[in-house]
């Protein structure tokens, strides 16, 4: 592995934990860099809010703090590591770049990178890591807007999507938002969404059956949350909205993108510790993501199906088969979206598209998933 310790600031951390904390677990960059393992987490703290147009804070500890503090169950079989925090460089593409690296770096060798921020056009370095290892990726953003922005603009932390979907070669395959809230989405946005066939969960459809959102996240490779998408009562926040996810709701996300196999790196912005709430909210949700990611099967469905149940559907409207794949292993369900062949592995990881059974009964009845059909015009 590349030498990243240049890029880190070592952990401040004097406390005295007990052997089931977190805190006792956690191999620290603190009095020289850890030699690193694959498959495991990496927590990075990035205090870069210029892309809100805030200033740049000094390094968090309070956070840090509530996360040692947890207990974790049983046997803890996922090394993790807090590799400090990636100081704002002299401009914000220095520190794009610097996060960027990292990313690239801990991503090849099977580390999932876990980043503090920090506002949440930081998104767009996490995007430029994988870019650097020429890799298609699908991010899932959980956030009350769409945060598409302007060609025209600057990226920034309420505008950074249209950034990458105008860089070239583009590596962005797919876009999934879960928990928008319409008002804070214009017409313009929601219309170009639908026009590059993107996946939108609203919270409301959230609320009423969380299954929906369950196949984004496991269709992700990147997963941004807007730490203000969070409901204001629930962690005093007065960045926040007074709709939004409930503390539990937040939880139940982090421990499903964990879960996924697909999933590569996490991102939580928009972080600015504006109460107590905030670090213990922020802590737990990085601890269910850590639950999550050791309770990973190890099914995402690519080369044999020896252990899953194929089901044929054939669509009498369209004259179509549709193939679903059922995992002995999760009962978790995939949809599989044929390709031009000419299109080689390229879209190998993409083809396989999570969903529901409530898709196959739909197909059962002849009425077309709409994750098919949105994934079958992107591989055209």
């Amino acid at each position: 592995m590349n030498d990243i310790s240049i890029y880190f600031q070592e952990v401040s951390d004097s406390e005295t934990w007990k052997e089931q904390q977190l805190g006792s677990y956690i191999v620290k960059n603190q009095g020289g860099f850890p030699a690193l393992e694959k498959n495991a987490c990496a927590l990075i703290y990035v205090p870069e809010f210029r892309g809100s147009g805030g200033e740049n804070s000094s390094s968090q500890t309070h956070f840090r703090k509530a996360l040692y503090a947890l207990h974790h169950e049983g046997t803890w079989n996922l090394p993790f590591y807090d590799l400090g925090d990636i100081l704002p460089g002299n401009t914000l593409e220095d520190t794009y770049f610097a996060v960027s690296k990292v990313v690239a770096e801990l991503v090849k060798h099977k580390i999932i990178p876990i980043i503090i921020g920090g506002s949440q056009d930081l998104t767009v370095a996490m995007y430029n890591g994988y870019e650097k290892l020429e890799q298609l990726v699908n991010i899932c953003s959980v956030d009350h807007a769409l945060d598409l922005g302007s060609p025209d603009e600057e990226i920034h932390s309420n505008g950074y999507l249209s950034q990458i979907l105008l860089k070239r070669p583009c590596y962005l395959f797919n876009h999934a938002n879960i928990g928008l809230q319409r008002p804070f989405a214009s017409v313009k946005e929601f219309d170009l969404f639908e026009k590059l066939y993107f996946d939108i969960c609203r919270l409301g459809e959230f609320n009423q059956d969380f299954t929906l959102a369950e196949p984004h996240l496991r269709n992700a490779d990147i997963i941004n949350i807007d730490f203000n998408s969070i409901k204001a009562s629930e962690t005093l926040n007065p960045q926040a909205n007074p709709n939004g996810f409930y503390a539990e709701q937040m939880c139940q996300i982090a421990k499903y993108a964990g879960i996924s196999d697909k999933v590569t790196s996490l991102g939580i912005f928009n972080f600015e510790k504006p109460s107590d709430l905030c670090d213990k909210m922020l802590a737990e949700t990085i601890w269910y993501f850590l639950q999550g990611a050791m309770s990973r099967k190890g099914d995402f469905p690519i080369g044999s199906k020896i252990d899953y149940t194929r089901f044929t559907v054939f669509m009498e409207d369209s004259n179509r088969e549709i193939i679903f794949f059922k995992s002995n292993k999760s009962a978790r369900w995939w949809m599989e979206v044929p390709y031009p062949p000419q299109s080689g592995t390229k879209y190998e990881r993409h083809h396989m598209v999570p969903c529901n059974k409530s898709d196959y009964d739909n197909a059962m009845n002849n009425e077309m998933p709409d994750l098919w059909w949105k994934t079958y015009q992107k591989l055209g």
